[in-house]
This record gives structure tokens, C-alpha cells and sequence, in this order.
């Protein structure tokens, strides 16, 4: 397999700028993830690794040799697009064959690999069917078997999931990830799907407005976001994030009351923002529950049952404050209006500069 260095590759259409000078490394082996929304700029970069858009600057590496300008042909690198893009008029098997075909690899080879691809992805009775025949989730495997098939050194995915329904891509999802573990190989995934990624990636990177916004596994970007767009776009819903007050080492949601802090907040607040300031608090709907001794007071905006879970919105402090979200027992049933008192874990919560946007690390002592 292969590891693919990017050194300050960037891409400019004219003046506009489709992806911003970016250093990234994905490992022999990994299973990376580049996420964000439409326009951002992680198909452009997936297209430059592939050798299908050219770089306006900087430099491809693949396993050291650096490809820069290679053709694609000589990358050594499967592409699987959104749409399937499977030649109609040949059946299954010659769908799958064709890639080692056009590399005139000896019959006996040919069978073989597409046999063992065929029996991996479970497929080996379609083989005779030509595409327009199948379903969706069966196209899809056959486009995953002809890159499978060529054993290249690295994998590219473009939304591969994108045409399926839900059900499907869910099963779909466990399926492309079961073959990245049997295959060992190196894999890059571009999805818009947050929770394709974060089912998905062993490093997920959040891209927005053609830069890199965080870089890391799932657990740090869910729970440690970078800044503002991170911590609103992981998670189903988002961060909540709140306007409140630093004063005097306590931290005040205006209207609702005071949030304990744990040791090294005062510190790091006051050396980022100085001792009486402006912040945003943020924490995940997960990190909030229901309980008469809560510091924090709010009234409740509306409330959805989520299955297993429900799902919360309560208006803090004064009507008008700010809404946030917060997950209760399935059971919880709170009538529109009704008053709450809220806690907060406080391992869980985080604070952002508003002038920046920029996450505030707290300073733990050692």
C-alpha cells in the first residue's frame, strides 16, 4: 500500500482559489476522510492526488517519489466515483476485468483476481448480468470489485454512497469499511456526510472555503472542534454554542447563571482574553441534563422523541437567549413553556474566542 504526502498543494481557477496551499500525510494503511460542505474544495484535492486535475502549485509524494506531474495512468491509484460510471454493453465480469485487460495482464491472472474480488464482495452470481440489470447496492459492488481488482497502492473515493437510500448506505458503509480492513489499504473517502465520516474514517479532515479546518480522529473533532464551523458542522445537531461572560474568574450565561469551571480555565481565559471579556461556551447536547440542583435555568422551546433518546430545545435565561439542545431519557415528557434547571458536565465543555473563532485549550497542570 502507499503513503501520500501533500506539501502545500494548493489549486486556483483564475483568481478564486478551489483548495488553499494544505500540508497533509495519509499513512500506509489509513482510512482518512476529507468532509465538508459542497464547494470546499475535498474533490479537487482528491482529483489532484488522482492526476485528473493538475496542482497550481506545490508537491504530490507518493511513498516518497514525488508524482506531481505524473499521468494518472502511472500513479497507481483507484478511483471510485459517485456514479458508478460502469460500461453498459459488457457484462459484470468484463466491468471488473477491463482495468487489468488495458494492462494486458495474462488471462490466467485476469480470471483469478476477478474470482477472488468477485467472492469478497459477494457478487460471483451477477457476473454474467450486465449493470442496467442490477440494483443500486449491486452496481455499487461491482465498481468496488473493478477497483478492487487492480490491487493498486491507494483507493479514492468521491461520494461513493451518494445515489443509494439509507438503508443501504448504512450497509454499504460497513461494507467499503469491512474491505479497508481485509485489504489493509490506504484509503481516501470525500463524503459531506458527517456521520459517514465519523463511522468511517480513522482521521476525518473538515475542510471549508478551500482550507483545512481540523485534522483528526473522529473523537477529537466530535469533542475537541478546532473553532466555530467545526463544532457547528460535527454532530447531528451541533455544538451548542452560547454567548456568555468572563468576569472575575467565573463564567456567566446572561439570564441563566454561572458555569463551574475546572481547574486551568481561569488561567488559559485570561491569558487568551484577558480577565473581563466576551466568550462563547460550547458543549454537545450529550454533556447537558435535566436536574432540579443545575446552576443554569431554561425554559423549554419544543421537544422531539429520537427513538431511543430525547431530543430537548430549551431557551436559557430570558425569552429571546439563546436556544440549545440538549439529549434526555426517552421517557422525558416536558410541556412546551415549562421551567428547567440545567447542569453541564463540566469535563465536557469548551470555550471559543469570538473575535477569532479560535477553540481556547485549557491548561492542565502536570
Amino acid at each position: 500500500m502507499a503513503t501520500i504526502e501533500l506539501r502545500q498543494v494548493e489549486k486556483k481557477f483564475g483568481d478564486l482559489h478551489a483548495v488553499k496551499p494544505m500540508d497533509l500525510t495519509i499513512y500506509d494503511g489509513e482510512f482518512v476522510v476529507l468532509l465538508g460542505p459542497s464547494g470546499c474544495g475535498k474533490t479537487t484535492t482528491l482529483r489532484m492526488i488522482a492526476g485528473l486535475e493538475t496542482v497550481t502549485g506545490g508537491q504530490i509524494l507518493l511513498n516518497g517519489r514525488d508524482v506531481t506531474w505524473e499521468h494518472p495512468s502511472r500513479r497507481d491509484i483507484a478511483f471510485v466515483f459517485q456514479l458508478f460510471a460502469l460500461y453498459p454493453h459488457m457484462s459484470v465480469w468484463q466491468n471488473i476485468a477491463f482495468p487489468l485487460q488495458a494492462q494486458e495482464v495474462p488471462r490466467r491472472e485476469v480470471r483469478e483476481r476477478v474470482a477472488q474480488v468477485a467472492r469478497i464482495l459477494e457478487i460471483e452470481h451477477l457476473l454474467r448480468q450486465r449493470p442496467r440489470g442490477l440494483s443500486m447496492g449491486d452496481q455499487q459492488r461491482v465498481a468496488l470489485a473493478r477497483a478492487l481488482v487492480r490491487q493498486p497502492a491507494a483507493f479514492l473515493m468521491d461520494e461513493p454512497l451518494g445515489a443509494l437510500d439509507a438503508e443501504l448506505r448504512e450497509r454499504m458503509r460497513g461494507e467499503i469499511k469491512r474491505l479497508h480492513i481485509e485489504q489493509h489499504a490506504t484509503t481516501i473517502y470525500v463524503t459531506h456526510d458527517q456521520v459517514e465520516a465519523m463511522a468511517m474514517g480513522d482521521r476525518v479532515v473538515v475542510m471549508s472555503d478551500a482550507v483545512v479546518q481540523q485534522v483528526g480522529t473522529p473523537a477529537e473533532v466530535y469533542y475537541d472542534p478546532a473553532n466555530l464551523f467545526v463544532a457547528r458542522f460535527i454532530g447531528s445537531p451541533g455544538m451548542n454554542l452560547v454567548p456568555c461572560l468572563y468576569r472575575g474568574g467565573a463564567v456567566e450565561v446572561p439570564g441563566s447563571g454561572l458555569v463551574p469551571l475546572l481547574p486551568g480555565w481561569d488561567t488559559a481565559l485570561e491569558r487568551a482574553l484577558g480577565a473581563s471579556c466576551d466568550l462563547i461556551l460550547g458543549f454537545r447536547p450529550e454533556a447537558a441534563r435535566v436536574t432540579p440542583e443545575g446552576p443554569l435555568n431554561a425554559t423549554v422551546y419544543a421537544s422531539e422523541m429520537e427513538g431511543g433518546y430525547a431530543m430537548i430545545h430549551l431557551t436559557l435565561g430570558d425569552e429571546g437567549g439563546p436556544i440549545v439542545h440538549i439529549r434526555a431519557g426517552r421517557d422525558s415528557r416536558y410541556p412546551i413553556g415549562t421551567s428547567l434547571r440545567i447542569a453541564l458536565d463540566p469535563e465536557m465543555i469548551r470555550f471559543f474566542d469570538p473575535r477569532t473563532e479560535r477553540a481556547i485549550p485549557r491548561e492542565v497542570s502536570r
